[in-house]
């Protein structure tokens, strides 16, 4: 086993509208001409893991996000109740066509909930939009997914940055992306909407833990002044993304310059595989 060129994988966190700052990543990962042999994804993290994983480049995923507002994606006109997550589906057949998860160039997984049975749920095979729109619905902003006979909702509720998932592929070393490193923080609102997401916040912080656990490095942009909700600011997180990933660049090549494999932490016993 020694001697071999390692597998390393690559994680990217959920974080909603700062998911943009993957896109920084993902620049800088291609300027350095970086190939990862297994990539995982978690809400705002499996739509940019899917167009990575279908070999987009940087550009052509710029121009695409570029014109997305929040409207595509929350198409809901009735105030304070959960929207459709058609929106997301839509980029993803639009652009990518209405294909399998495993026809995508590089191994992908997508990570949801199922409410059913309360289990993580790991996508390797099946419909790309469909895992890609049940890891993305939040609790309270989306409508959960039917797909087959599971409910489906956002991956972060059980593993917000899923580096736990390229180990259990086969990858020595994992490098996680986690756009969302703010989400502890509180709020003094009562309304539904404020609560619901605090709630959140409180569940992913929790889980997030695993993330770092299962990482051996971890890239954390500086988004807090972003609001996971709201699309402004994109240039700006892609710009935090890419300086946030260039700097960690000597540690980054010295993870791809190994030979020896690492021992994963991971514990799989609460997860379903779809694959």
């Amino acid at each position: 086993m020694f001697g071999r060129k390692v597998k390393v994988g690559v994680a990217f966190g959920g974080g909603g509208a700062r998911g943009f700052t993957h896109l920084g990543a993902i620049k800088a990962f291609e300027e350095f001409g970086l190939k990862f042999d297994f990539i995982s994804g978690t809400s705002a993290g499996s739509i940019a893991g899917a167009f990575y994983a279908a070999g987009y480049s940087y550009k052509q995923m710029y121009d695409i996000i570029k014109n997305v507002k929040e409207k595509d994606i929350r198409k809901n006109i009735i105030p304070f109740t959960p929207s459709k997550i058609d929106g997301v589906g839509e980029i993803i057949t639009e652009n990518l066509g209405d294909i399998n998860i495993e026809d995508l160039q590089t191994p992908f997984a997508a990570v949801a909930v199922d409410i059913k049975t309360t289990k993580e749920i790991c996508f390797r095979k099946g419909n790309l939009a469909k895992a890609v729109m049940g890891s993305c619905a939040v609790p309270g902003v989306f409508q959960p997914v039917i797909y087959d006979d599971m409910i489906l909702c956002d991956g972060g509720l059980q593993n917000t940055i899923p580096a736990d998932i390229p180990k259990y592929f086969g990858c020595d070393y994992v490098i996680s992306v986690d756009v969302n490193k703010s989400r502890t923080y509180g709020t003094e609102s009562t309304k539904f909407f404020d609560v619901i997401s605090c709630s959140i916040r409180i569940l992913m912080k929790s889980n997030a833990v695993r993330g770092y656990l299962n990482s051996d490095l971890v890239i954390a942009p500086e988004t807090k002044r972003f609001k996971s909700t709201k699309t402004e600011g994109m240039e700006e997180m892609i710009e935090e993304g890419y300086k946030a990933t260039v700097d960690l660049m000597p540690q980054i090549m010295e993870i791809f310059n190994k030979r020896k494999i690492t021992k994963s932490k991971r514990d799989n016993k609460d997860i379903t595989f779809i694959r």
